[in-house]
């Protein structure tokens, strides 16, 4: 019998306790800049579940969950139609990327907690470097800030992002600070941005991994759903938070997270 087939043998699988507790952790995470595709891998790995294809898809469908709950909260924003265009133009260069490298990324990034690791103590001082030296701006939202030209270059630091551990939320949100949008704008733009970017993504998912995910649904259906709810919290959460602070203890946290999991799990 192999190693790998014995470490197969011993870890537990995905179950609903399981689903429970990773669509928390995805529905927290997913609109804060710290990754929640990270938190997903770490929290797999810090159950001891089986790296399968089906825990891989799973971890990639129910962000699905939390990004609907955008969708309920700021469906009044969707209606606007030059809103829309700009979404669909920012989200180009992410579906472009995307589509290139799925397999490298599914294959080789996924599964790589180094490279988790590495991303999230690099962005976590990326933040903190970021928030030091940025303007403080109490501006309200207002999408008439975003130009076409400056949501296409928001989507391709949105695109970074597909190396896990680099935070959707944080790429569009630091990138669109520095291309002097309002802190208050970018991130409802970046909440919204992540609803077109997800679908394609989880759509892409579906279609490739159609295999993995049969007699699994009840499982992904739990996750999915718990997602939704802490998704709609968190949300509310961040934004009042933001009235408050400013992003640097979400660096200090990620830069915290990586030497952690580090120390206790792989030394």
């Amino acid at each position: 019998m192999t190693a790998a087939l014995l470490s197969q043998l011993v870890q537990p699988s995905l179950d609903a306790l399981h689903a429970l507790l990773l669509g928390i952790v995805e529905g927290i995470t997913e609109f804060l800049p710290i990754s929640s595709t990270a938190h997903l891998i770490l929290a797999s790995r810090a159950l001891g579940l089986t790296e399968t294809e089906f825990l891989k898809s799973f971890e990639i469908i129910i962000q699905l969950g939390a990004i609907l709950s955008v969708v309920v909260l700021y469906w009044r924003r969707f209606l606007n139609i030059d809103v829309l265009k700009k979404l669909v133009v920012a989200v180009i260069p992410t579906g472009v990327i995307g589509l290139t490298v799925y397999k490298a990324i599914k294959g080789y990034l996924m599964g790589s907690i180094t490279v988790v690791l590495l991303t999230l103590l690099v962005g976590g001082i990326a933040l903190i470097v970021f928030e030091r030296f940025r303007q403080e701006d109490d501006r309200d939202v207002d999408f008439h800030e975003i130009t076409y030209r400056k949501a296409f270059l928001i989507g391709l630091f949105q695109a970074i992002a597909v190396i896990p551990g680099v935070s959707r939320s944080a790429a569009t949100i630091v990138g669109g600070s520095l291309l002097g949008v309002s802190k208050r704008t970018i991130v409802e733009f970046s909440f919204m941005l992540a609803v077109p970017t997800m679908l394609a993504a989880t759509g892409l998912e579906l279609l490739k991994s159609r295999a993995a995910l049969s007699g699994n649904f009840g499982v992904l259906g739990i996750g999915f759903v718990v997602s939704f709810v802490t998704a709609i919290i968190a949300i509310k959460s961040f934004l009042a938070f933001l009235k408050r602070r400013d992003f640097s203890l979400f660096g200090w946290y990620r830069v915290v997270l990586a030497l952690v999991f580090y120390l206790v799990f792989l030394r």
